[in-house]
């Protein structure tokens, strides 16, 4: 079987078998564009025949989104800076001092031209260090809890000292899933951000383990129920609130990793180091496969940084995943600098879609007709009871609601105007101004 992509004044041939599915999709994008792909064929003898690309040509979309990238990071005024358990703490649960200090130097740096909230991870791990007990005693949620609050304080007293050096004050901001799923609490904590922020103080915010389970509990079979349940996700819905310009993930790796090369690792006898991915506008599912795993020591991985990258990019703001234990990072992601993965914007949802599509907790599920489904999908209307086939999960008025379709896949989510109980009573169930599409490629 080949594969053939059609490209100006060219044709690329070689074998399916050849690349991954996550390959093949990437491949073709960037081909696509008259892009130069992450591998080049060329350099496998075997198809080295079957090619015939024009280098000019190849190489035109990434040279289109250097300036981009580069625009967009300069100009960013607002940014949301994660640092991840890797970057914080040591393989014992050590605080990482050679690694956060020239972080702290240039968010210093930073906050002279720009506003900046850093959401930091740690807590849990560095109390543990602390405590000295083994990583299995975490198994336990509440020793779990005990090692955030012992933790937490070790970590914010060590902020207070580095970021005291460079004449910056912080403040620490603890949530809990209730301060996202509540709109009333949500608009609150923005009130109360955009002050610190005003006052020129630093916000290091971090989940509140010591009072909430939501990020400390694993995800079953990967369905998300809380508003966050790890700080990837936290640091993006901070920057929805504010609505930040930018999202930056730190932390052990350089990036999104391509698929691993097999035929140069066959080759070799080595296992070959898969190339970083520099620039994505679009969140698919073939880049959830390859994103896929957790990482060893803290409880996200690379699948929760794209969650947030996409949350980033749908609230019209630039994310990068990059490597936080390199001292220049962010210096060069502000200077427009090749570092890391860059997510370019999509189109921006306004701020109450995006808290419907991304930070309420859900507390009931409908399943409606095929009529209803494109009623709300296509014609933009509000969702009468008629077309309600069954309550699968009761709900109170002002309740965040799943809306499904008679397969079961959810397509929107919107906020009851009644209880279950009365809503074959009530004509109207959701307003059309209170139902956000949950537009996710499958």
């Amino acid at each position: 079987m080949l594969a053939l992509v059609l490209m100006t004044h060219s044709i690329t041939i070689f074998p399916a078998s050849f690349l991954t599915a996550v390959d093949m999709h990437i491949h073709l994008d960037l081909f696509r564009d008259g892009c130069k792909p992450q591998f080049d064929p060329r350099n496998y003898p075997k198809y080295r025949n079957l090619v015939a690309c024009r280098p000019n040509q190849m190489s035109k979309s990434l040279h289109q989104a250097e300036p981009e990238r580069n625009d967009l990071l300069r100009s960013a005024k607002r940014v949301v800076i994660k640092l991840g358990t890797s970057t914080v703490t040591g393989p014992e649960g050590e605080l990482s001092l050679e690694r956060i200090a020239p972080i702290v130097q240039a968010i210093a740096t930073l906050q002279t031209s720009r506003q900046v909230v850093l959401v930091s991870s740690g807590a849990v791990g560095l109390g543990r260090g602390w405590l000295g007990l083994h990583p299995s005693r975490l198994k336990d949620m509440a020793t779990k809890q005990a090692c955030a609050a012992v933790g937490q304080s070790l970590l914010m007293e060590t902020y207070k000292r580095l970021f005291g050096a460079h004449t910056v004050k912080i403040a620490q901001v603890l949530l809990t899933e209730e301060d996202f799923s509540n709109w009333q609490r949500y608009s609150n904590l923005r009130r109360t951000m955009e002050k610190l922020i005003g006052f020129g103080v630093l916000p290091i915010v971090n989940e509140n383990d010591t009072v909430s389970t939501a990020e400390l509990e694993a995800k079953a079979n990967g369905t998300r129920f809380a508003a966050f349940s790890d700080n990837d996700r936290l640091a993006a819905l901070v920057m929805s609130g504010l609505e930040a310009d930018a999202l930056i993930l730190l932390t052990n790796v350089d990036g999104l990793l391509g698929a691993e090369n097999p035929l140069k690792q066959k080759r070799s006898g080595t296992a070959s180091r898969s190339p970083v991915i520099p620039f994505i506008s679009k969140v698919t599912p073939e880049l959830r496969v390859l994103a896929s795993g957790p990482s060893e020591s803290g409880r996200g991985g690379m699948v929760t940084k794209l969650e947030a990258a996409e949350i980033a990019m749908n609230c019209g703001g630039v994310a990068v995943i990059a490597n936080g234990s390199r001292g220049e990072t962010l210096r060069r992601i502000f200077a427009g600098e090749s570092e890391g993965t860059i997510f370019l914007p999509s189109t921006r949802m306004k701020g109450k879609r995006r808290w419907l599509a991304y930070a309420a907790g859900v507390r009931g599920r409908v399943v409606v007709d095929a009529g209803a489904q494109r009623a709300v999908a296509r014609g933009k209307a509000s969702l009468l009871s008629s077309g309600v086939v069954r309550v699968e999960k009761p709900f109170g008025p002002m309740d965040v609601v799943s809306i499904a379709n008679v397969d079961g896949e959810e397509f929107a989510r919107g906020i009851a105007n009644c209880a279950s109980e009365t809503a074959t009573t009530t004509r109207v169930l959701f307003t059309r101004d209170n139902i956000v599409l949950m537009e996710r490629e499958r």
